[in-house]
């Protein structure tokens, strides 16, 4: 059985990666739909229409989880043709005075279930098969007033690009996503609203057309994708200007 599996696929990027995986991964039999909130997760699979999906209502941040996710692969034994790791958040503020719990909550959502998730996925993977692991704009330039969320967004884009070149002689590619902001839930989640001036002025990338793009890089093999001309403008600066400049401006 030929599957797709997507981490945080009950709202935002992931729900508008699992409406797109047919086009661009025909072969695809059954796709298993992650992430904390089942009633979530059944909605999309009724939207999803000719697919067969698997509600799989985990925290991935969980170790219990992980081990029946294990088991999961262990017995059903399919081939993994694409792994988007995509669960993640982020949060807004200065690090001293923010809340503790939340800022280690990303280190293990967005680095340690990410890192998790891969090491248990890869042996069902052989040649062909692509990973997504999302990372962001902010994996270029450290932020502050979100640098924990930065500096774990940097982690996933250079995990990224090293397991893909481990992978190359297995024929898996890996892609790192690096979006700006798009209309999810994100920044509520993020406590964004209206208390950055650099997030009021940044532009949208809708989620569709992100999901879109990343599905058709990885599935041409390449290893990184940054939607939108102002973003890739971006990432080619931060890699020519010093980081104490761009800092002063990117400060959120």
């Amino acid at each position: 059985m030929k599957i797709a599996i997507i981490t945080g696929a009950s709202s935002g990027l992931g729900r508008e990666m699992a409406k797109r995986i047919g086009k661009y991964y025909p072969d695809v039999e059954e796709i298993w739909l992650i992430a904390r909130r089942r009633e979530r997760l059944e909605k999309l699979r009724d939207v999803l229409p000719g697919v067969i999906c698997r509600v799989m209502p985990l925290d991935i941040t969980r170790e219990e989880d992980q081990e029946q996710y294990a088991a999961t692969l262990q017995k059903e034994w399919p081939e993994v043709r694409l792994l988007v790791n995509n669960a993640g958040y982020g949060v807004l503020g200065d690090f001293a005075t923010a809340d503790l719990q939340r800022q280690l909550g990303m280190v293990d959502l967005n680095i340690r279930a990410l890192t998790a998730m891969t090491h248990l996925t890869l042996k069902f993977m052989g040649r062909g098969s692509r990973m997504i692991n999302i990372s962001s704009i902010a994996s270029f330039v450290p932020n502050a007033r979100m640098a924990v969320y930065s500096a774990t967004k940097y982690y996933v884009r250079a995990f990224s690009r090293s397991l893909g070149l481990e992978l190359k002689n297995r024929g898996i590619t890996v892609t790192a996503v690096c979006p700006g902001p798009m209309t999810t839930e994100f920044e509520a989640v993020a406590g964004i609203n209206h208390n950055s001036k650099v997030f009021e002025w940044l532009p949208r990338v809708p989620a569709s057309k992100v999901a879109d793009g990343a599905l058709r890089h990885a599935a041409h093999g390449r290893p990184v994708y940054t939607p939108g001309a102002f973003y890739k403008f971006y990432r080619v600066i931060s890699a020519f200007l010093p980081d104490t400049l761009l800092m002063r401006t990117a400060k959120a």
